[in-house]
């Protein structure tokens, strides 16, 4: 079954361009719109079945965007902004949003909540639910959120469960620094290697050094199992 499809309206070319590539690496059809008057358009001719919407954008802003599509067609809308205060929450779910992200985001729940959008408006395919994911002694369920290994629970952050998860979704293969940043975090926020490392040893402290394994000069994988 093809993916729904996702219109994205963003300004930041960085943000945009990774939530895009995300998305359709998930299956989605996107497309995507730089400005107000632009995501207006987007949505008169793709007729998405969710809308990704800036809060703060040239020309139209995220609000009167949001008023404009929802009059045209109710459709789902996760809006993002970089401000987090009640008062922008409120006003965005008045006029017709569905959920609200604050930026820097996750990318693994941006996803999630798009998926939970489609499953309440009846448009997500059934079997995009997540499935837990094995590697060896290492479970990671991205429906409940827990990560088991070797039996027993582990308690892991939210960032550190997204980016296990986004690491155990392909065991064995390296990812560097600039794709996890990009992938997990959403784009490159400027602390750099620092906030991928910190969080890789704070997965080992938790999981021991053997689970994620550093390719040197490279970037990390969670180990293969030994056959």
């Amino acid at each position: 079954m093809q993916g729904a499809s996702i219109a994205v309206v963003e300004d930041e070319r960085v943000i945009a361009d990774a939530v895009a590539a995300r998305l359709r690496k998930e299956g989605f059809e996107v497309g995507t719109a730089a400005d107000g008057p632009g995501g207006i358009e987007l949505c008169r001719t793709l007729r998405p079945d969710a809308v990704v919407l800036d809060l703060m954008l040239p020309g139209v802003d995220g609000l009167e965007v949001c008023k404009q599509i929802q009059r045209d067609r109710n459709v789902p809308v996760l809006m993002l902004t970089a401000r987090d205060s009640e008062a922008d929450l409120l006003v965005g779910l008045g006029v017709g949003a569905d959920d609200y992200m604050t930026k820097p985001f996750s990318m693994q729940e941006l996803v999630a909540r798009l998926r939970a959008l489609l499953r309440r408006a009846g448009t997500g395919p059934e079997q995009d639910e997540p499935k837990p994911l094995n590697v060896g002694d290492l479970t990671v369920d991205p429906a409940t959120r827990e990560t088991r290994f070797k039996d027993t629970t582990v308690d892991l952050t939210p960032r550190e469960f997204d980016l296990l998860h986004h690491l155990a979704r392909r065991p064995g293969v390296v990812h560097n620094r600039e794709q996890l940043l990009r992938e997990v975090w959403g784009y490159e926020d400027g602390t750099g290697e620092r906030t991928v490392d910190s969080h890789i040893r704070g997965l080992r402290r938790k999981l021991g050094p053997d689970v994620i394994r550093t390719a040197r000069g490279a970037g990390y994988a969670v180990r293969r199992p030994e056959r």
